[in-house]
This record gives structure tokens, sequence and C-alpha cells, in this order.
């Protein structure tokens, strides 16, 4: 995307199939849980995460996981995968009854967790990119935009309670 970004994970792939994109999963992202640094999240995603750096790091040893776009708590877009790749963020995953939505989405990571509120900066940012998809990819309609917890429910939780939805969608409704 101009003017973003790009660290370019390599944990990514060709989409299958036609390539159409037709969903954004919104997730939610801190390393270690609840610090809200960027830069272990960057290692995560580039694959170059030192596992001796925090004890946490050492559960997650192998991970290999992407997303398109991270969201930092200043409202800063940062780009790991172009959008015409299929970046590895959703899992085990179905959406309106299609499995395997890594082949058919967007993932916006915004760096924050369940258990804490989102900033004002990340919500205008999210939307301004929101819009900027949806244009781009007009199959991505208000009901294929979801979070992580709606397409792995019971296995994921995020972007969590402290999302809000509501504040979300009319940043969406603004011009």
């Amino acid at each position: 995307m101009a003017g973003v970004t790009c660290l370019c994970s390599p944990h990514c792939d060709d989409r299958p199939g036609d390539g159409e994109v037709s969903a954004i999963v919104i997730h939610a992202i801190s390393l270690p849980p609840r610090s809200f640094s960027t830069e272990a999240i960057h290692d995560l995603f580039l694959g170059c995460l030192d596992v001796t750096r925090h004890p946490y790091f050492q559960t997650i040893p192998s991970t290999k996981v992407s997303a398109h776009f991270l969201i930092d708590r200043e409202g800063k877009l940062s780009q790991f995968v172009p959008v015409t790749r299929r970046a590895w963020h959703a899992g085990v995953s179905e959406l309106q009854g299609r499995d395997r939505v890594n082949d058919f989405s967007i993932g916006i990571e915004l760096v924050g967790s369940d258990k804490d509120p989102f900033t004002e900066q990340q919500y205008s940012a999210l939307a301004a990119l929101t819009k900027i998809l949806c244009t781009a990819f007009p199959a991505i309609t208000a009901d294929r935009i979801v979070g992580h917890s709606d397409i792995a429910p019971g296995r994921k939780t995020d972007p969590g309670p402290f999302f809000r939805w509501a504040r979300f969608k009319s940043n969406l409704l603004k011009p």
C-alpha cells in the first residue's frame, strides 16, 4: 500500500483459486501479553523473534504467523504481506460456511489485548484502512468484517470485549 512501511514477512504464500478477497479479520496482539511495544510483534511476523528475550517467547518458538497490516497504539500502520497474497493470521477458521479464512481475507492486527481498551488513533487508522480495502475489494461487505473470535470461536477471543464495534462501524460511515 502506498505510503505505508512494508516489512515483507516470509510467512505468506499465494492465495488459492481466483484469489478473490472478500473479508477482513480484525485481531489484537501483544508480545509478551499486555506489552504494547511493536518490536517483538515485528520480529514474530518476520520470523526472527529471539525467544531468549522473554520467558513467554519460549512458548511460541516456532510459530509462523503474519498479518497483512499492524496498527500500533499511536495509529501507525505497517504492512507485512501484500493484500494479493495470503497472510497466515486466521488459522483454523470458518466464515459464513467457508473454511480456511486466510484464503480470502485480509488480516489486520491491532496492538492490544482482550483486557485493555484500544486507542482512538487505532480506531481512526483502522476505519481509514478499512474504507480503502472495501473500495479496492467490493466483495468485502459490512457482514464480512469480523473479529478473530467470530471465525474461530472457542479457540480465539480477540479483538476482545474492549473492542468497540459500534465505534469502529460509525467511523466507517464518516466521509
